[in-house]
């Protein structure tokens, strides 16, 4: 009997959020400690209803949540029969929230000590030092989540409603997302209203000796050249073409480029959107799979450390050990002190930057264990935090300058001369450190005339819509969500179709744009980037302990309730507004077709619903091949489902589009416009028919056509 007491009374238990965390957690643990998760929140706000005690201090009423009342049982019974509790959820607002949950459930239970213990990276050390220092719960931190929950419940509860009554049933609006969807819709007005003004370049290839080179005309008659069109091009080149070519000037021009700051959580969606297309969910999904543990032989490791931070700080311990890791393998890199970087002025400074847990562990060496994408975010990670602690690159670039007549062409090279942080980088290198080659050349020598003349027709591109990479960094520079909120962010907006990702760009929909201006207009003081900055800053505040919460709650609920009682009384209702009759027959009943707008964009739909439930794709353009007299409509491939553009004639009629046909006619053939985009020109208009080269970029072609869908 007194052995079974003493076994119990030897037992802790420790709770974290994921499954995965607690499979490396308590193998690190070992014996007398039981790790359990507890899936996230298991205490939240009901979904049904707002359940905000307005009179009563803004509480909220808080409930097990649906479907985790057997989990709580099974942690309080657990809690029950041990003698410690650590309450180990993420260190961050929303850690401390389940924590504080969980304690409130767990300590009626049981007679157990329950403490918090917080880390910043899943490995031994840390976790057992973690172990060794347990803490109470922050109750500051608690109410700082406390708060944006309840102004986010507000917020929600209001809007929505006034949504379904004013647009369409089942929308929904929140805080931070609507200040998002106003960017993207106005980066979209942008965009749509840029009319493209057409200019052209000039290259020339020259010869010295055997080598070829090619450069660029970059001044004419002494100033730069604006060439609107190809007759322009065509008489400088008669002019110039018989000219004697002369090295003009030679000029050569050092820089020095300094390593980047480690990853914090913006910086690393950008890059990991630039260098890895992936999106800011993904990102954070794979750096979670890091930092939670991988199974490196048979040990299981957390290989990066918290991934939702804004500092770019670095333990005292993890700088002694890069420096000693470069101090060995690139001696020559390593500077005669440590590198230290200024955190930005908005940054909470909670956490370290995003970093390796394990010097000795290079992407090299444990990329057997990792998946494709996996081993892409790591080696990112841990090229840019390696490389922070470096010497300084320094390049060197070579102009040269070649006279033609009254022309001056320019060619430009650079090249590494000290190659410093760029030792460790591969994913991360640059295309720019090393550009072009130029011959062995001196100033006033003599080349052979110009050998051949490139001149080329280009437009001028508008403002880019916004791309994962982009839309992070404008949150981040305007000071609206943190962190754990980006990727959220940007997945609830087009969960909601109210923005759809197009070649990685982000685009509203009819239905996005149409409900950013209804919010914007009638809610100007909240749909916008400066009051969702102060709401943040004012949650700093919360949880640095000189706001109340319920006072910030307070001050801003009355003046808002009096203007969505006003919006509801004074906005006429659009709803079925963008319902169009159309003179296609429902092939099933014989009613009219009416074109409705879904959660999915534009459908057809028979105007005899519900008796007749029939509904079709829109028609987007007529078909372009001879005779066909059929509709392009939007499809799916089979597998990935990625759209595209067929015939409804098919497989009568095989014409495929990979672009979405836009409301044009080419003027030149007759067969519909599409909208582009490639790396060089960015966004532009096209005429989709091959053989045609109204607004085409040189070179381009059709992709090909993939498998289609059965549907």
């Amino acid at each position: 009997m007194a052995a079974k007491k003493k076994e119990s009374a030897e037992k802790t238990l420790v709770i974290v959020e994921s499954p995965a965390k607690a499979k490396t957690i308590e193998k690190y643990l070992g014996p007398g400690y039981t790790v359990k998760a507890s899936m996230g929140h298991l205490i939240d706000l009901p979904k049904s209803r707002m359940a905000i005690q307005i009179d009563n201090n803004f509480e909220p009423e808080y409930i097990t949540v649906r479907g985790r009342a057997k989990l709580l049982k099974e942690l309080q019974k657990d809690a029950k029969n041990s003698s410690h509790v650590f309450l180990a959820s993420d260190p961050d607002r929303e850690g401390e929230a389940i924590a504080w949950h969980l304690n409130n459930a767990i300590k009626e239970k049981t007679s157990a000590d329950i403490k918090r213990v917080v880390f910043n990276e899943i490995t031994p050390n840390a976790i057992r030092e973690a172990v060794k220092n347990p803490r109470g719960i922050y109750e500051s931190l608690v109410n700082a989540q406390k708060a944006r929950r309840v102004l986010d419940r507000l917020v929600g509860y209001n809007l929505s409603p006034l949504l379904w009554e004013k647009v369409k049933n089942g929308l929904s609006a929140g805080r931070v997302q609507s200040v998002a969807l106003r960017l993207i819709c106005e980066r979209e007005k942008e965009v749509e209203d840029f009319i493209p003004e057409e200019y052209w370049t000039l290259e020339a290839d020259f010869i010295k000796g055997k080598t070829q080179f090619t450069a660029q005309l970059v001044k004419y008659k002494g100033a730069k050249p604006e060439l609107k069109n190809e007759a322009e091009v065509n008489k400088i080149i008669e002019e110039i073409k018989n000219s004697e070519c002369k090295v003009k000037e030679i000029k050569s021009t050092d820089k020095t480029v300094r390593p980047k700051a480690p990853y914090t959580t913006s910086k690393l969606q950008q890059d990991a959107a630039n260098r890895l297309g992936f999106t800011s969910r993904k990102t954070m999904q794979v750096a979670q799979q890091l930092y939670e543990g991988i199974q490196i032989g048979s040990s299981r490791v957390g290989l990066i450390t918290y991934m939702r931070t804004d500092s770019v700080r670095i333990a005292q311990s993890a700088l002694d050990d890069v420096r000693k890791w470069i101090g060995k393998n690139f001696p020559d890199q390593l500077p005669a002190e440590p590198i230290h970087y200024a955190v930005g002025k908005s940054a909470q400074d909670a956490h370290e930057c995003i970093r390796p847990t394990y010097i000795d562990y290079t992407p090299d060496s444990v990329k057997e264990y990792l998946t494709r994408d996996q081993l892409r975010l790591y080696s990112i990670i841990w090229e840019r935090f390696f490389s922070s602690q470096m010497n300084n690159a320094k390049t060197r670039t070579t102009s040269v300058d070649i006279e033609a007549g009254d022309a001056l062409f320019r060619v430009s090279a650079s090249k590494l001369i000290e190659k410093g942080f760029y030792s460790v980088m591969k994913v991360l290198s640059s295309k720019e450190e090393v550009t072009g080659n130029i011959p062995a050349l001196k100033e006033g020598e003599i080349l052979d005339s110009a050998h051949k003349f490139y001149p080329e027709q280009h437009f001028t591109s508008g403002p880019a819509r916004y791309t994962d990479a982009s839309i992070v960094k404008m949150l981040e520079e305007k000071g609206i969500g943190r962190p754990s909120t980006y990727a959220p962010i940007i997945s609830v907006l087009l969960d909601r179709y109210y923005v759809t990702r197009n070649n990685r760009q982000l685009m509203p929909t009819v239905l996005g744009k149409m409900i950013s201006k209804i919010l914007v207009e009638s809610f100007p003081d909240v749909i916008n980037e400066k009051f969702t900055a102060e709401v943040e800053n004012e949650l700093d505040a919360v949880e640095q302990d000189k706001v109340v919460w319920n006072d910030m709650i307070r001050d801003f609920y009355g003046p808002f309730k009096k203007r969505v009682e006003e919006v509801e009384h004074n906005t006429e209702s659009i709803k079925g507004f963008l319902d169009e009759k159309t003179d296609l027959i429902c092939e099933k009943c014989g009613k009219p077709m009416v074109k409705k707008l879904g959660r999915f964009g534009f459908f057809l739909a028979c105007s005899g619903f519900p008796e007749c439930h029939n509904t079709k794709s829109i028609p987007l353009a007529k078909c372009p091949i001879k005779g066909c007299n059929g509709d392009i409509v939007e499809r799916k491939s089979k597998g990935r489902g990625k759209s595209f553009y067929g015939c409804t004639n098919y497989p009568k009629c095989s014409f495929i589009s990979h672009f979405k046909p836009i409301d044009a006619t080419c003027p030149k053939c007759g067969w519909f416009m599409v909208e582009k985009f490639d790396k060089k020109n960015g966004t532009y208009k096209s005429c989709i028919n091959p053989d045609c080269d109204y607004l085409h970029s040189a070179g381009e072609e059709e992709m090909p056509a993939p498998v289609p869908s059965e549907d």
